[in-house]
């Protein structure tokens, strides 16, 4: 593995940077490194930029410090060394890409299988629940507090589903039985960042249910929802949180899709599936990634076409798993 404390240390300034619509360890991953070179380098500058979080993850150290695209603009600088968390490809970076060209030094810490080692350094661990949980182990569990320990523990859990995915390991719950020693409410934690919904949420959640489909022999489901739906409810892409993964719990279904209009006939496509496909794979094919149970991609064209792009290559890995 890099030694990547080692590079830290010699490094004046450092950037830190995840993926466009930060989920749970992306935001938990990013805020753990930031605050754990604010509180072991106190001498660096250190930048975090992502795009605004949601609101549920208020209560971590640091998310008022970040800076989002709003507070970026004018921005002109380099980095010793630049840090890209849970972020499998360059043009996942968004607005935070250029610091990929102008700084000295970059290293990529992920666990996406699909990671397509685009900076100089690379730590990437597939078998990981998570990001966060990598980071825990290239600190080698050291030098964390009670902040820095609620930022990977939040991570971790919504990784992993609260414990609920194939990606869960049983080094997962020792991390997450270390990380709890610090003394912080982990049930607090896992109520309110990753099963509490607003009203509204649970509406556009309903509504997704309600008009879902199921399909390929009764194998598959999938669910729609266009702009005109989500500026009714007015809901964004931020709201759609858990949607993909109600749908995969119903019973028989071995996968199911779902998507949201981004833009005029640009869908965001999120997959999961149980142990009968590899939904990676399929998104990898459509420009995008993820993990072999969870994975998205971004598609032009209307919610049928895209459903009739992608249903080859689920009957494929339908098939193939059923006979093995």
């Amino acid at each position: 593995m890099v030694d990547v404390l080692n590079i830290i240390k010699n490094a004046g300034s450092v950037g830190i940077a995840g993926h466009v619509n930060p989920d749970g360890d992306c935001v938990g991953s990013t805020l753990g490194l930031y605050n754990y070179l604010k509180k072991n380098y106190p001498d660096k500058k250190v930048s975090l930029f992502l795009e605004e979080p949601q609101e549920i993850y208020s209560y971590l150290k640091g998310i008022d410090e970040i800076i989002t695209p709003e507070k970026e603009t004018g921005r002109d600088e380099s980095f010793d060394v630049f840090f890209v968390l849970d972020c499998g490809s360059a043009d996942r970076l968004g607005f935070a890409g250029k610091y990929l060209e102008t700084s000295k030094e970059t290293i990529c810490v992920d666990h996406h299988v699909s990671n397509t080692g685009f900076c100089k350094y690379s730590v990437i661990e597939p078998d990981m629940s998570s990001t966060c949980e990598l980071l825990y182990k290239i600190f080698n569990g050291e030098g964390l507090d009670i902040e820095i320990a609620k930022c990977i523990y939040t991570g971790i859990i919504h990784d992993t589903g609260v414990m609920q995915y194939s990606c869960t390991s049983p080094e997962t719950l020792r991390v997450c039985a270390s990380l709890m020693e610090f003394g912080f409410d982990a049930s607090w934690i896992i109520e309110k960042s990753f099963y509490e919904k607003t009203y509204i949420q649970n509406q556009i959640l309903g509504r997704a249910i309600l008009e879902s489909v199921i399909f390929m022999d009764g194998n598959c489901i999938f669910s729609a929802l266009d702009q005109k739906i989500m500026d009714f409810y007015g809901v964004t892409g931020k709201d759609m949180d858990g949607i993909v993964s109600q749908l995969r719990y119903t019973k028989g279904i071995h996968c199911a899709v779902f998507m949201y209009e981004k833009e005029p006939m640009v869908f965001k496509v999120s997959l999961r599936s149980d142990s009968m496909i590899d939904v990676a794979k399929i998104a990898s094919k459509f420009g995008g990634g993820g993990h072999v149970r969870a994975a998205g991609f971004t598609m032009s064209g209307t919610a049928h076409d895209i459903i009739n792009n992608i249903s080859g290559d689920i009957e494929k890995e339908l098939n193939a798993n059923s006979d093995a």
